[in-house]
């Protein structure tokens, strides 16, 4: 782009309708952005690996920080929620695709989380597109025919309350840089939608909301803070106009829920109790503790004591600072011609609903727009009112439940299914869809974190399946090509060939049989969809 700021480069290919969403002026606050915050970003995520040094070392525990106790003790409170974000008892997620996003936004939900991160594969194409997606619907002007069915989806007169999910602080922006070094993907998603939503926003009643995921300290809330903060002035908005939810998926920030909340007290909403990726951090964070091996994923629920207690602790934490406690997703999906499973799929969401209702939370997720009835009226039935925030637990400091693995077994199922959605995961993600429907599930990619994660872990930790055999190199590389193998015979030689099943496959057994561990599965994966 001849207009762009001084520095910075773009190395994607610009599309119809790209150049308006990278206007100069878009650019130019990315780049400040950049400038001011990319190397203290660089530092903090620097300092996960240090700290993950001291605790697979054993210098460091995980653990309540001393130093934040007056934080802990002190009685403050954090802003109410905007008027459309007091009532969240259901809320729906998915990508950024047009057709999904006027589908979400129809679907009955009192909010739609747009996903940039977990739900998407971060490819060039896919981040822009969805950034021109969420600037048209919040103009109300979104509009999509399926070329196969001739099908056209327009946007109803009450859509849900749009929140876009920025991707992490670990994910760059490959096909940006400024002054020779990759953006962040989360500041370019959080600056871009900023930039082109918060004037339409505000005109329809709402505001610029985002879900920021997979913080681990109060020190990268604060990064947070100090980025919204200087956007809102470069806007000229006022203080506080920016409203966040922050996903609670890591377990060391299990340890820091007050700090966070205080470090992000002009603009946090509420917290979000991100059950799947909190699996894998558990595992992550923990990795070389053979204590800590967890059973099947199946067997891994919000009953287990340590994820009971995460999420009790985040609803005790959020409402005793008056910010909203959100659970978890239900992933189920319906099958077509399948009244038996259906069913089933509903008491499950029902049942999940109603106890999250009924600990306290204020809302909950689910994956599909025919979900969405059935968690409302689970939540209708406990909840009254727009939310639970009069509902306070007593705040506890149990790290030994936090950290301690539930009982279970490992099976064989356990470890071939791990092996299977990860194949399958992975491999969508490398086409460009990162919400799968995988097995009656919607899988993203925390799924194939925990899966591949399992596999690492009962590895390295010499595990054993219920039938006394041996989890070991050899048995994981034979699973993953009985896995393999299996989805071939399925899908057949065409779709193997271009489905990318067999990349897929390759990254799984490099991911579960390295002697390190990787941080994120979609790092080394990033190199594989940035020219495409």
């Amino acid at each position: 782009m001849s207009d762009a700021p001084k520095g910075l480069v773009i190395h994607g290919p610009m599309k119809p309708g790209f150049e308006e969403i990278l206007s100069s002026e878009a650019l130019s606050l990315l780049a400040d952005v950049h400038r001011r915050f990319d190397g203290e970003r660089k530092r903090l995520l620097q300092e996960r690996l240090d700290r993950q040094a001291r605790l697979d070392a054993g210098e460091e525990i995980l653990d309540f920080p001393s130093e934040t106790q007056a934080i802990r003790n002190g009685e403050w409170t954090v802003p109410p929620a905007p008027a459309d974000l007091q009532d969240r008892r259901v809320e729906i997620t998915g990508p950024v695709d047009r057709k999904m996003v006027i589908n979400a936004l129809n679907s009955g939900a009192k909010c739609f989380m747009a996903d940039f991160e977990d739900a998407s594969t971060p490819s060039w194409e896919n981040m822009v597109e969805g950034q021109i997606n969420l600037r048209d619907a919040n103009a109300r002007t979104i509009n999509f025919t399926d070329e196969k069915s001739g099908k056209s989806y327009t946007l109803s007169d009450t859509p849900a309350t749009l929140i876009a999910r920025a991707r992490g602080l670990h994910l760059d922006e490959a096909h940006v840089t400024v002054d020779g070094a990759p953006v962040s993907g989360g500041f370019f998603d959080f600056v871009l939608y900023l930039f082109h939503n918060h004037a339409s926003t505000a005109k329809n009643g709402s505001g610029p909301y985002f879900y920021i995921p997979k913080l681990e300290t109060r020190f990268e809330a604060r990064l947070w803070s100090l980025v919204i903060r200087h956007c809102e002035e470069a806007l000229g908005l006022k203080r506080g106009t920016v409203r966040i939810t922050v996903l609670i998926e890591t377990l060391p920030a299990t340890f820091e829920l007050d700090e966070m909340l205080y470090e992000l007290r002009e603009n946090i909403t509420a917290f979000n109790a991100g059950r799947w990726d909190y699996i894998f951090s558990f595992i992550k964070r923990q990795k070389t503790d053979g204590s800590k091996v967890l059973p099947d994923r199946a067997q891994v629920t919000m009953t287990a004591p340590f994820m009971a207690a995460y999420a009790e602790r985040v609803i005790a934490v959020c409402h005793r600072r008056g910010a909203h406690a959100m659970g978890g997703m239900s992933a189920f999906i319906p099958v077509k011609g399948d009244d038996a499973a259906n069913e089933a799929a509903v008491e499950k969401v029902k049942a999940d609903k109603t106890r999250e209702a009924s600990i306290g939370h204020d809302g909950a997720w689910v994956a599909h727009p025919a979900l969405v009835p059935v968690a409302i009226e689970a939540f209708d039935k406990v909840m009254p009112g727009p939310n639970q925030l009069d509902k306070k637990p007593a705040v506890k400091e149990d790290r030994e439940v936090l950290t301690s693995a539930c009982e279970g077994t490992i099976t064989e199922d356990g470890l071939y299914g791990n092996a299977d959605v990860a194949i399958r995961y992975i491999a969508s993600w490398l086409q460009g869809r990162g919400a799968a429907p995988i097995h009656n599930l919607m899988e993203d990619a925390a799924t194939a974190e925990i899966s591949r994660a399992q596999l690492w872990q009962w590895r390295t930790h010499g595990a054993k399946t219920d039938d006394g055999q041996l989890i070991d190199a050899d048995r994981v590389k034979a699973v993953i090509a009985k896995a393999a193998g299996a989805i071939k015979a399925e899908v057949g030689d065409n779709a193997w060939a271009g489905g990318r099943f067999s990349e897929a496959a390759d990254i799984l057994t490099e991911l579960a049989l390295s002697e390190s561990f990787e941080e994120f599965l979609t790092l080394p994966a990033y190199g594989k969809i940035q020219s495409r």
